[in-house]
């Protein structure tokens, strides 16, 4: 008995030993000397963005990438990078940053976001905000072709005159919530929607698809927007804040690898929000791993590499 208890003593001891010896997936401790780690968020555009930033290293240096996918929202990715558990997040999201991190209220003027944005996270964190990828992830109202066509409806001011006959599926917690919400929307807009029902965001697509719902709030670079033949009406009021997704590193990183900078450089500008709503719809309404979209649109483009003369 005693004997047995020695052995399991000795087994444990060992094990724990083991493990404090390796570092687990995705909380750092990365093998080697050269290893980068690029944190993700768990959504089909997160998975893709981030495997994006880790094929393109991967290319382009010998470096080891460490890929952190699957983190459940933006300030779970900011404490990663605080933290030192991760070097690169990607994506981030201006409209979030500045009311999640910053607790401040976004200003809908995208420019001076992004600028503002670039100086706090260089002052408070030591990190890089990167010009935006050039597409823009915000909410957005949708509608059928068919109503779309039938109204003549464009903007979101052209659903006026029949906004008392529809029915509007929202994101439950838009239709309270403070600063971009509903009650906000109908005072910036003078108007209010015949009858409202609170729904999860992921089943707004199919509800206005199937005549459930007549008009929907989703996101704008959705892929079943695609999926299911929708109109994005433009919001021409400028109601909702900027949402454009950006790539964010630590100066610490840059600094060790200094060859990093330019190579995240590459993507500035490079997918704007009806790319950005193809290559989600390919992933999930053609069923491809966010890592084979990802790979593809990058060697379609060449890795972004410049036109040698």
């Amino acid at each position: 008995m005693i004997k047995k208890r020695i052995h399991k003593v000795i087994v444990l001891a060992l094990s724990v030993f083991f493990l404090a010896g390796c570092a687990l997936p995705g909380l750092g401790g990365g093998i080697g000397g050269e290893t980068i780690r690029v944190a993700g968020l768990n959504s089909t555009e997160g998975q893709i963005i981030s495997s994006m930033v880790q094929q393109l290293i991967e290319e382009e240096t010998d470096y080891n990438v460490e890929l952190i996918s699957n983190l459940g929202t933006g300030i779970v990715g900011h404490q990663a990078l605080v933290n030192g558990d991760a070097d690169i997040l990607a994506p981030t999201y201006t409209g979030t940053d500045i009311v999640a991190i910053f607790d401040e209220t976004a200003s809908y003027d995208a420019d001076a976001t992004m600028a503002y944005l670039q100086e706090r996270f260089a002052e408070d964190f030591d990190h890089k905000y990167y010009d935006t990828m050039g597409f823009e992830n915000t909410y957005a109202f949708m509608v059928t072709e068919e109503l779309a066509e039938s109204e003549g409806l464009e903007t979101v001011s052209d659903l006026e005159d029949i906004s008392g006959e529809l029915r509007a599926g929202f994101d439950q917690t838009w239709l309270i919530r403070e600063g971009d919400g509903y009650p906000a929307f109908q005072e910036a807009y003078g108007f209010s929607f015949g009858e409202t029902f609170p729904m999860q965001i992921g089943l707004v697509y199919d509800a206005v698809s199937s005549g459930d719902m007549d008009v929907v709030l989703g996101y704008s670079t959705d892929g079943r927007v695609l999926s299911n033949n929708l109109v994005v009406l433009e919001d021409d009021l400028g109601f909702f804040p900027p949402y454009e997704g950006s790539v964010r590193s630590t100066f610490e990183i840059l600094e060790k690898y200094p060859d990093l900078d330019p190579l995240l450089q590459r993507l500035v500008g490079k997918i704007d929000t009806e790319l950005m709503q193809q290559l989600n719809f390919r992933a999930d309404d053609n069923l491809l791993e966010p890592s084979i979209v990802a790979q593809e649109f990058l060697e379609e483009n060449n890795y972004f590499r410049e036109e040698q003369p």
